[in-house]
């Protein structure tokens, strides 16, 4: 029994240690310029070279693993617990082991959001490493940038292979695609350049599907994962933004933005088309509250070929909708809030302000 407190202690006090070190790390990261930057430049890619390469041998998202063995034993460990309890054997030594052994678990998982993400969220922007600038824009301007994606959708959806009913098919290529594209954008890109492993499906990608989620990076174990429910033409698009979380860029807007230039980048029609089609979506969703007639004029320019796509989308998200996803949103909305992007979840429809700028630049 002796031996029992002393582990709890331990435990307890090694949990306090690492909860500590997190929260000083994070504000450091906040407090210090120029900290997070180094950290993201030359420590974090060690971590995405050793860890990532490690967990990337196995095809199996390991983040996904974990979580179904950790709630397991929890679980199990819970029930003991009860058993104990009601026979009152122990009951109470073994519920302060079990909340020790929780503390220690929630505190190592919280050094490692650290470590790989949470630092990350301090470090420049992509934009700021590439000099480009964002600025307000007319509905005129943003109009010609949905005109050019009109052209490069209409184009690509033309190319991609199409199942019986019109919607465009993955070729089974798309993990190795997805970080060939990133690897290329990298020699344009300097801050993108680095290893990447391949991105991973969710064997149970209903978990983030009734979350209204295309995708998640997993910081414990360094992981780009994408639901591969979803319709077709979200695919390569998702696996390139989480897989831009590898090399530190965490703010939404600019995940989408890296990944809308990856796909375009690619050789592969497919991820162009899927790029293209996110771009064109996401401008679009803003030229209709700015303008209207000019939404109506753009969009009436749009390939037929496309509309099975954007139809089978729009049935496949709309089955999902409810409270699940309202308290998923809401709660990753106040995360990306927390973490330095007051936009919430509108911050992930800020890559049209970067599509702009690019496109006036080019």
């Amino acid at each position: 029994m002796e031996k029992k407190k002393s582990y709890n202690l331990t435990w307890f006090c090694c949990g306090a240690v690492l909860f500590a070190a997190s929260f000083l790390l994070l504000y450091l990261a906040r407090r210090v310029e120029g900290l997070a930057q180094w950290y993201a430049t030359h420590i974090y890619p060690v971590i995405v070279g050793t860890v990532g390469r490690t967990f990337g041998i196995v095809p199996l998202s390991v983040a996904e693993i974990l979580l179904y063995v950790i709630i397991l034993l929890v679980l199990v460990l819970f029930v003991r617990l009860l058993v104990r309890l009601m026979r009152k054997k122990g009951g109470r030594e073994y519920a302060a082991h079990y909340l020790s052994g929780l503390w220690l678990t929630a505190s190592v998982l919280f050094l490692l959001y650290t470590l790989n993400c949470g630092i990350n969220y301090q470090r420049l922007s992509f934009s700021e490493c590439e000099g480009m600038t964002t600025g307000s824009y007319s509905a005129e301007e943003l109009r010609e940038v949905c005109e050019l994606l009109t052209q490069d959708v209409n184009a690509y959806a033309a190319q991609v292979e199409r199942d019986e009913d019109g919607r465009m098919m993955l070729d089974g290529r798309e993990r190795k695609a997805a970080v060939e594209a990133m690897k290329s954008l990298g020699d344009t890109y300097e801050e993108l350049a680095g290893y990447y492993p391949k991105p991973k499906a969710l064997t149970g990608s209903r978990l983030l599907s009734v979350q209204s989620l295309s995708g998640i990076y997993a910081p414990f174990t360094v992981e780009a994962n994408y639901n591969k429910d979803m319709t077709d033409y979200n695919i390569p698009f998702t696996a390139c933004h989480e897989l831009s979380h590898l090399r530190g860029f965490m703010q939404e807007e600019e995940a989408n933005f890296i990944a809308y230039l990856a796909c375009m980048e690619s050789d592969s029609e497919i991820f162009r088309y899927s790029g293209s089609m996110l771009g064109w979506i996401k401008c679009m969703n803003v030229l209709y509250k700015e303008d209207l007639d000019a939404w109506k004029e753009v969009r009436e320019k749009l390939s037929e070929d496309v509309l099975p796509d954007l139809q089978a989308n729009s049935r496949f998200w709309a089955s999902y909708d409810g409270a699940v996803a309202e308290v998923s949103e809401k709660i990753n909305d106040n995360y990306l809030k927390a973490n330095g992007q007051p936009d919430g979840v509108k911050s992930y429809d800020r890559m049209v302000d970067l599509l702009v700028a690019y496109y006036g630049k080019k």
